[in-house]
């Protein structure tokens, strides 16, 4: 059964007007319910993780820091949230969620998470949404427990995942390929082990090519024992932070190539939503409930 990680609070308050479309949390899991895609059992309410698995990532002190609120008003600002306890402990049942999607993924070959890719967090600071780095978090979890050695983290959504980069620049045991728009956010880029930016206004073709001849090479190379896929549907034309030119059809390819490779290499693979900004939300849900129809589709 495809399990996916789903908590009440992933939808946050926020001021009126704020850009982040927090609702799309509430209405995914709705829609693929309404669908038939998924019942009540294929979701699952995460707690709080432990600590140790946070810090085996993010610094003590950032730690401490943010779970006490005290976090310099200028870094606060880079966060993009109004930073509050509720805010906090959302980001922790975030990883908790990914943290048992690992789990899952071990046990089914695939698990969701309905919010997380979180990847803009870095080891000693937040910013832009992303206050924890969940598959970071999910994947030295795993190394830590000794369920897996070399793991690839496959981010597809359009902003590089610089925290991710970051937090793994010297490690060699988890590869971080990050295909993201070159003149997008992060304006400064980390150095992943692999990046390939797309330049603005790339349609499908173009996008689907790069990911298609680089991808099976990849997994060929790296030979992971588990796959974290972000799968930001920010990709689109219609996306007001995007900077691309993908369809929805072009999204759903995407999703549908990465996730065949996964399954034809039988590796295990946990899946974060990541962004995904059209001003019509319908857009948003559409393109999100395609991935999970398609792991239905592909693994079951």
């Amino acid at each position: 059964m495809l399990k996916i990680a789903y908590h009440p609070i992933y939808k946050h308050p926020l001021p009126e007007g704020h850009r982040f479309p927090m609702e799309k949390y509430e209405l995914l899991p709705n829609q693929l319910l309404h669908e038939g895609t998924c019942t009540e059992a294929n979701f699952y309410e995460p707690g709080f993780p432990e600590e140790k698995y946070i810090t085996a990532v993010h610094t003590q002190e950032y730690v401490t820091n943010l779970k006490a609120l005290n976090i310099e008003r200028r870094a606060a600002r880079k966060i993009g949230f109004p930073l509050s306890q509720e805010l906090v402990d959302r980001e922790q049942i975030i990883a908790q969620g990914t943290i048992l999607g690992c789990q899952y993924a071990l046990e089914n070959s695939i698990s969701f998470n309905i919010a997380g890719g979180t990847h803009h967090a870095y080891s000693d600071h937040g910013e832009a949404f992303c206050l924890l780095n969940d598959q970071a978090i999910g994947a030295r979890y795993l190394q830590l427990q000794g369920l897996a050695q070399q793991i690839l983290i496959v981010d597809l959504d359009v902003h590089q995942g610089n925290g991710t980069a970051e937090i793994f620049q010297e490690d060699d045991s988890v590869f971080t390929f990050s295909m993201h728009g070159a003149g997008n956010y992060p304006f400064k880029k980390e150095v992943s082990d692999l990046d390939i930016p797309i330049p603005d206004k790339s349609g499908d073709a173009y996008y689907l090519a790069r990911l298609k001849e680089t991808l099976p090479r990849l997994i060929d190379q790296v030979k992971p024992d588990f796959v974290f896929y972000l799968s930001g549907v920010d990709i689109l034309e219609t996306d007001k932070l995007g900077r691309l030119s993908c369809s929805v059809e072009g999204c759903k390819e995407r999703d549908r190539f990465a996730l065949s490779c996964f399954r034809e290499s039988g590796i295990p693979v946990q899946v974060s939503m990541g962004g995904g900004y059209s001003p019509n939300i319908k857009i948003i849900i559409e393109a999100h409930a395609n991935t999970y129809r398609l792991a239905q589709e592909i693994y079951f």
